[in-house]
């Protein structure tokens, strides 16, 4: 599969979520969403799992020594989470999609079609697991989270659509640019990085994964954006150590 498959089937299942909940409106049942997002949210939680044990990789130790891999991605998190609570990043995201409703927002049908298309373009794009999956793709560790991505994004299409009309279908144009954007960014990373530096990337990004999966367990609602500072911190601190045993 080629760099930005997961980008285009999450593409794909927007405009085809976006079809059938025009043509078949409220017929899921409630408790049939419910399962699938549990399904979805178990499936989450084995590829963060996988993504997160690479923290073991011969390449990362080599780099840093046998202890120090788990202390990095302990670190990139604390250092990261600070940062993004300080910046208030996932207040901000939420903020930005509830000021654009409510800016878009109108009573007439025209508005429904906008209303339609910011709601969907933020849902679809501000979640952590747009910018966890598409980096993924792109530094070649695998589509897998996108694939996730995409089929909740197909549900949740449905249910929008249902009500909100073809706008939805619309937003499948800014899914399209905001992830082809973070995947062109880590395919550059992935041929910059030494491979420690990707490898403790890919690591800290699989445990806030985890993050992500409770979050759809509906277990613990984990401020998971606020950690996305993270994900440049981990590598930054492979660096360090790198400098400081040479």
């Amino acid at each position: 599969m080629f760099t930005g498959i997961g980008t285009v089937v999450n593409v794909a299942t927007v405009l085809l979520g976006s079809v059938l909940g025009v043509l078949i409106g409220h017929r899921l049942r409630l408790r049939t969403r419910e399962l699938v997002t549990d399904a979805l949210g178990l499936v989450t939680l084995l590829i963060a799992i996988l993504s997160a044990l690479t923290v073991r990789d011969e390449a990362l130790s080599a780099a840093v020594g046998d202890s120090a891999p788990v202390l990095i991605v302990l670190g990139a998190l604390l250092i990261g989470g600070i940062t993004g609570s300080l910046l208030r990043i996932e207040e901000r995201l939420e903020g930005a999609g509830a000021w654009l409703q409510r800016r878009f927002s109108r009573g007439e049908r025209e508005g429904q079609f906008v209303e339609g298309f910011v709601t969907a373009s933020m849902v679809f794009c501000v979640g952590p697991l747009t910018f966890l999956g598409a980096l993924s793709d792109g530094l070649g560790r695998g589509a897998d989270q996108l694939f996730l991505k995409a089929v909740l994004d197909g549900f949740a299409a449905i249910a929008f659509a249902a009500s909100l009309g073809w706008g939805v279908a619309a937003s499948a144009i800014v899914v399209l640019v905001v992830q082809g954007t973070v995947t062109a960014m880590g395919a550059l990373l992935g041929d910059v990085l030494p491979q420690a530096h990707v490898t403790a990337l890919g690591a800290t990004g699989g445990v806030m994964l985890i993050g992500v999966a409770l979050r759809l367990l509906r277990i613990k609602q984990i401020a998971v954006a606020d950690l996305l500072p993270a994900l440049i911190v981990a590598p930054l601190l492979v660096q360090l150590l790198v400098t400081i045993r040479g």
